[in-house]
């Protein structure tokens, strides 16, 4: 099975010149429901983005144990399915952290933080596994970064994209510390070979100048899942340029 470095297939990664947009999960920030429900309320929000052309889908429940997390993907990977066969989707689950999951369960790909297992490492295990022959040869490795040296580092360790953030001020980057902001995204993005992906306090009325510093998409929680209508929200996305 082979996986490149620096050469990404265009199914993986859109060189159409629209952005790459990425709904990273968040059902804790759904409702004050019961944890089951919250559950179905995600399924929900993953079917209605799906429907609504976003690209990929991160599955970011940190909470959740091995188990629950391949629940959650299998359903999440039959919602999509389901949708796929309806609209033509051509969204992408992507686990975060879980490799395993993400192989077990055959998603696009696994995204990891910066303190996760190296890039080098996931990529040798899914070269070595015996579900690597089932996992589809465009599966994704991704990297949170929150520096330039990061960055470089996961890149050249053969990440197939970056989500370089907090750009902006939002609660759940935080921990993060003081928002990168658009001349540090820039700085990384003329820096890597790979499309970088903006994340933190993204909005439809700033989207436009991450893509202008030269971001090949946006990856955002809160403005996927709280919008009131997702597939006018992607559209207004679809025609800003990278």
């Amino acid at each position: 099975m082979s996986l490149p470095n620096s050469s990404v297939p265009d199914f993986k990664l859109r060189r159409d010149g629209r952005p790459i947009l990425c709904y990273v999960t968040g059902r804790q920030n759904l409702s004050a429901a019961p944890q089951e429900v919250l559950t179905d309320l995600l399924l929900d929000k993953v079917e209605l983005l799906s429907a609504a052309g976003v690209d990929w889908i991160q599955l970011r429940e940190k909470d959740l144990s091995g188990k629950q997390s391949a629940v959650l993907a299998h359903e999440a990977l039959k919602r999509v399915s389901k949708r796929a066969g309806q609209t033509k989707s051509e969204t992408r689950i992507i686990l975060n952290d879980r490799l395993d999951v993400a192989v077990a369960e055959q998603a696009a790909g696994v995204h990891l933080g910066e303190n996760s297992l190296p890039v080098e490492e996931a990529k040798r295990l899914l070269v070595s596994s015996p579900a690597s022959q089932t996992i589809a040869h465009e599966f994704l490795v991704g990297v949170s970064c929150h520096s330039l040296e990061a960055a470089k580092s996961a890149a050249a360790s053969g990440a197939d994209f970056l989500f370089f953030g907090p750009i902006f001020a939002t609660p759940s980057k935080a921990a993060y510390g003081s928002p990168q902001g658009l001349n540090h995204l820039a700085e990384v993005c003329n820096s890597v070979g790979i499309p970088v992906l903006a994340i933190g306090g993204i909005t439809l009325a700033n989207a436009s100048s991450c893509l202008s510093a030269g971001a090949s998409g946006i990856a955002a929680i809160r403005l996927f899942q709280d919008s009131a209508d997702p597939a006018s929200l992607v559209r207004a996305l679809r025609q800003l340029s990278c």
